[in-house]
């Protein structure tokens, strides 16, 4: 059976970018008969927005979304994440890093997301209250088709450099929480958004180390403003008003390339839900990874 999940950060509202991954998402896999699950991606609480993640599940279940079994809070799966971590450390695999942004930054590597770590803690890291943990990388290709985005490679020793898993805080690491999470659930697809198709080899890379599945990925465009700017808290993203569910339910499946009829645009978020299960088309979305929305 096909296992989809839905897992935002609780760092404000859900508004319409976060709307159109939990829409993609839930057709994907309801079309297959499939089971689709909600996980709260809340390993970074300064960030994180008082009763978020409660309002983001009551707008969900407002707009008619179902999940399936109990919603997941990675703030309370850290053990799971450290025995990965204890697996990774003792294949060798990790190492302690002190270096600071500014450290990393002045040595002016490049990477796909700017300037990449250059290496400086392997054979000089130590455990202290300081310390991040990193993952040992190497320039084996790791290769994915998306089945939007199409072939991706990338070699992460020189396209992203060893990455961290741990942060020097003691909060776990996106890449390998969502990693562990993901194999756990038994999560046979992953539907987000194409800002992070850089992650997922990465992603792939910790699969592989850790003796996991590895997921069908599928990127969906990112909406984004005027500007270019992905739609956010941080770029003022307006929160989803439930009353307007059906007029955003509408929008979202026009903006992943769906075609509900007019007749459609007044009724209840639950019908639209229904016609986009019944006549979903992931052929149909655009392979572009931005577009403007409310431009």
């Amino acid at each position: 059976m096909k296992r989809g999940r839905f897992a935002p950060s609780p760092t404000g509202p859900l508004h319409f970018g976060s709307l159109v991954a939990a829409l993609g998402s839930y057709l994907n896999v309801r079309a297959h008969q499939g089971e689709w699950l909600v996980r709260m991606e809340d390993l970074d609480p300064p960030r994180e927005e008082p009763g978020a993640a409660d309002q983001i599940l009551r707008v969900l279940d407002a707009l008619g979304f179902e999940w399936d079994g109990d919603v997941i809070y990675q703030s309370q799966r850290h053990d799971l994440y450290h025995d990965a971590i204890r697996d990774l450390a003792v294949k060798g695999l990790t190492y302690y890093c002190t270096c600071s942004r500014q450290d990393i930054s002045r040595s002016g590597l490049p990477g796909i997301e700017g300037v990449r770590y250059p290496g400086t803690c392997r054979t000089a890291g130590h455990r202290n209250e300081h310390a991040s943990t990193r993952l040992v990388t190497d320039e084996t290709p790791v290769s994915f088709t998306d089945l939007l985005q199409g072939e991706q490679c990338q070699r992460l020793q020189s396209d992203v450099g060893d990455f961290v898993i741990l942060r020097r805080d003691g909060q776990m690491a996106y890449q390998l929480a969502v990693v562990v999470d993901d194999a756990d659930q038994a999560i046979t697809e992953v539907v987000r958004g194409s800002d992070l198709l850089d992650s997922t080899p990465r992603q792939i890379y910790l699969q592989r180390l850790l003796d996991l599945p590895t997921p069908d990925y599928l990127h969906l465009p990112v909406a984004v403003d005027a500007h270019g700017n992905k739609l956010s808290k941080q770029t003022g993203a307006s929160a989803i008003d439930i009353h307007s569910g059906s007029r955003v339910i509408f929008q979202a499946l026009t903006f992943l390339g769906q075609r509900p009829p007019v007749e459609l645009s007044g009724a209840r978020p639950a019908e639209l839900l229904d016609w986009g299960t019944r006549y979903w088309n992931a052929a149909a979305i655009s392979p572009v990874k931005s577009i403007p929305f409310g431009v």
